[in-house]
């Protein structure tokens, strides 16, 4: 029985790497359960087994990708370090995702979930961690520096995480630097957060040299 459940789990894993590597190249809607059965090098009547579905197995690929980068941030921001530090952390994180192609899945989901409420209501679940996440990180930051403005920290942590959505998205429609100051955008946000830290918000002594810097990485 055990080797059974060990071939049982080596032929999911199969699938679901066939499964991301045929999602990134061929997107959401060009996904053919056939090429990922081939690919896995498995017969697809094993993919509608472990998976029953095209949509079955494109949750599962979202649950563990999104499991593995919620894990990875929940890591960084339990961090010692500033809070600004691990801010600029998951500005870098996000260059990472563009670049895997993750973000493109995910936003392609976030989509196909508007006709489709199975698939809606799966994406919905799976966002929700990070916004619990970005929420207990801005209750980090009330606790320690005194209130955020007018906002609570369920507001903060929406307002970042919706603009982290955005800018991903825009991104993903080609929108760069010379068009609109995405990156820059994002990563002098930084500096709100460094300010509140380091007690000078309001002050004027973020000084345009911080500025130029926090821009010239951004868009470098």
């Amino acid at each position: 029985m055990a080797d059974v459940a060990v071939r049982a789990a080596d032929t999911r894993t199969l699938i679901l790497d066939a499964g991301r590597s045929r999602l990134l190249a061929d997107g959401y809607g060009g996904l053919s359960t056939r090429k990922v059965a081939e690919e896995a090098g498995v017969p697809l009547s094993q993919l509608h087994y472990h998976f029953g579905s095209k949509q079955g197995l494109i949750l599962a690929l979202l649950d563990v990708e999104n499991q593995r980068r919620l894990a990875r941030q929940q890591r960084m921001y339990a961090e010692a370090a500033p809070l600004w530090q691990r801010y600029e952390h998951a500005c870098d994180f996000l260059e990472d995702d563009l670049d895997s192609g993750y973000v493109r899945v995910l936003q392609e989901m976030i989509a196909a979930g508007w006709s489709n409420k199975e698939l809606g209501d799966a994406v919905r679940e799976l966002m929700g961690g990070w916004f619990a996440l970005l929420g207990d990180v801005s209750r980090e930051a009330e606790q320690r520096y005194g209130p955020l403005g007018p906002f609570t920290p369920q507001e903060v942590g929406t307002l970042v995480g919706a603009g982290f959505i955005g800018a991903e998205a825009l991104l993903l429609l080609g929108f760069d630097r010379e068009i609109l100051p995405i990156r820059s955008a994002l990563r002098r946000f930084g500096l709100v957060i460094r300010n509140l830290e380091e007690g000078r918000a309001g002050s004027g002594r973020a000084g345009s040299g911080r500025t130029d810097d926090a821009g010239k990485s951004a868009d470098s």
